[in-house]
């Protein structure tokens, strides 16, 4: 110990103290650097005190209470945090930082310290958005049973805890994006939905992450082109502006759904990517919305100000754009949902009214060939009967699909598929005795938009023939009546040109029908059991070649 003091008077004058409260006064009375506390066993009394040396080094605020909590000593950083320029001594720690809340574990940290000679830990909240973490430890002079004084020493927790309420507020948000309760996806139609999506996500953007400009691309993956699901403050020529999931010459955005890596303007001036987005743009900050590995489009920050996006901000809005993709992918699925059922609902009515229109279709024509030259009047009724029956199923399946609605960014709905599909319309007769056969027909043709009706046999076939246009016939060798031959020729004699397509199973065709019908021009056979793209391709080439021709 004397070799110690001895070491110290060689570099610097000492001025001796009776105890740490004498040391401490002379501190602030005197013109003392500091002081040291030497002891022959080192206690918890044993540190340095500087005014501007090792402790002010520290990032930490630091200081010294008495029994009653006042500061008795404390280093710069100390008063940093509190905001004050003026010394603390002689305040209560707790009141130097002006209102502060208590958020534990231990709400009374420093009774609990001085009570129990242990150390204690609690945080503080200071106003609205500063947090310090608060460590107590008893002080003893000399072999003194009970503590004399409080060593505390506080530190910034500003950045941690508001980092971790972000992370948790970024996670409730994904749960709220992707919220929405089975009454409103009764309720709520698509675009209802995607609206709500969109004004969650706008709100989110701006009150939890703090960004006022915001532009979501999503990829359309049958054309890579990217479509503007929301933008809020971007030019309207930006917003307008057509662009591609390209690395080059579609900017940032482009490069970042090519890619999938977020990508950090921060002077756009000096950035080659950058095409002009929202007015008095500096800095821009874009990542990719990803799902299982695919880029479902991207999302874009701005900022008027050079350089305004962290590696913080970069990670938050990272974290939020998988809860905007898990959020679109939720959308999505719902719409599939949607779409199926109505679908299926569809279906469902169409296959229970098929043979029913086709019975009052059969019979009515029947009874129309009968009146047809003897009767105006009853002919005129009978066919209008015949067109309110036909507009019956059509109106059925224009419902259906007014209420299915199209997929979202990647979906190919039954809805877009009939649309779509070139046997859109065509009138198709079917000649079958098999009643599953028929009902067939009407599910897989129905589904690309054709009106399908059927017949029982030849003569009901070669009746509706006479009575109706259509643009295909498809009928089997062996009805009931004629074989498949016979058919084709004398729907032929009906329409010179109408497309018919014959039907047999396993290739037999005892009466050779197959043979004579295409010695009389036949182009298409199907062999069943025969799979539906090969019934497609069969139908296309039969309706929609035939579309031209001009009917007799």
């Amino acid at each position: 110990m004397a070799s110690a003091v001895d070491g110290l008077r060689n570099q610097c004058q000492i001025v001796p103290a009776t105890s740490l409260a004498d040391a401490l006064t002379r501190l602030r009375e005197d013109d003392l650097q500091g002081v040291c506390v030497l002891g022959e066993k080192l206690s918890p009394s044993a540190f340095l005190l500087e005014t501007g040396g090792l402790l002010e080094k520290i990032p930490d605020g630091i200081a010294l209470l008495d029994l009653e909590s006042n500061i008795l000593w404390h280093n710069d950083r100390l008063a940093e945090f509190t905001g004050q320029s003026a010394s603390l001594v002689g305040q209560p720690l707790l009141d130097s930082f002006g209102t502060v809340e208590i958020l534990g574990p231990d709400f009374c940290p420093f009774h609990t310290a001085l009570g129990s000679n242990e150390s204690t830990r609690t945080t503080i909240r200071v106003g609205d958005k500063n947090y310090f973490q608060v460590d107590a430890t008893p002080v003893l002079e000399d072999l003194d049973e009970f503590p004399n004084y409080l060593l505390v020493m506080v530190r910034d927790l500003t950045t941690e805890v508001i980092q971790r309420q972000k992370l948790n507020a970024i996670y409730q948000a994904g749960l709220e994006l992707g919220d929405l309760q089975p009454q409103e996806v009764l309720e709520m139609s698509v675009s209802e939905r995607i609206d709500l999506l969109k004004s969650k996500i706008l709100h989110f953007t701006q009150d939890l992450l703090q960004f006022d400009t915001v532009e979501i691309r999503l990829v359309e993956q049958s054309t890579n082109k990217l479509t503007p699901l929301l933008a809020e403050g971007m030019e309207p020529d930006a917003e307008s502006r057509e662009l591609y999931a390209d690395a080059e010459g579609n900017g940032v955005t482009g490069f970042v759904a090519a890619t999938g890596r977020s990508y950090l303007c921060e002077d756009i001036d000096n950035d080659p990517l950058y095409l002009p987005g929202a007015p008095g743009a500096r800095s821009s900050l874009t990542v990719p919305l990803v799902l299982h590995d695919e880029i479902l489009g991207t999302f874009n920050v701005e900022s008027p100000k050079p350089g305004a996006f962290s590696e913080n901000d970069l990670q938050f809005l990272e974290l939020f754009c998988r809860e905007v993709a898990m959020a679109l992918n939720t959308l999505d699925l719902l719409v599939a949902e949607k779409a199926t059922t109505a679908q299926e609902s569809t279906s469902l009515m169409l296959r229970e009214v098929a043979d029913p229109v086709d019975e009052i279709l059969n019979d009515a024509a029947w009874i129309l060939e009968k009146y047809i030259g003897h009767d105006a009047p009853v002919t005129e009724r009978l066919q209008r009967i015949l067109s309110h029956t036909r507009e019956i199923r059509e109106l059925i399946q224009k419902v259906g699909e007014a209420i299915s609605p199209e997929l979202g960014r990647a979906g190919f709905s039954s809805r877009e598929q009939s649309e779509n599909h070139v046997l859109r319309a065509k009138r198709i007769l079917v000649a079958d005795s098999d009643k599953e056969v028929r009902r067939a027909a009407h599910e897989l043709l129905g589904r690309y938009g054709c009106i399908v009706e059927t017949a029982h046999n030849g003569e009901e076939a070669l009746l509706m023939g006479r009575t109706f246009h259509y643009d295909a016939v498809i009928a089997d060798i062996h009805l009931p009546d004629m074989n498949g031959a016979e058919c084709f020729q004398r729907m032929r004699e009906i329409h010179e040109h109408m497309p018919v397509i014959l039907m047999t199973g396993f290739g037999y065709d005892p009466t050779h029908s197959i043979v004579k019908a295409r010695q009389m021009g036949l182009k298409s056979v199907l062999y069943k059991p025969f799979r539906l793209d090969q019934l497609l391709g069969a139908v296309e080439e039969a309706a929609c070649g035939a579309s031209s021709r001009p009917a007799t």
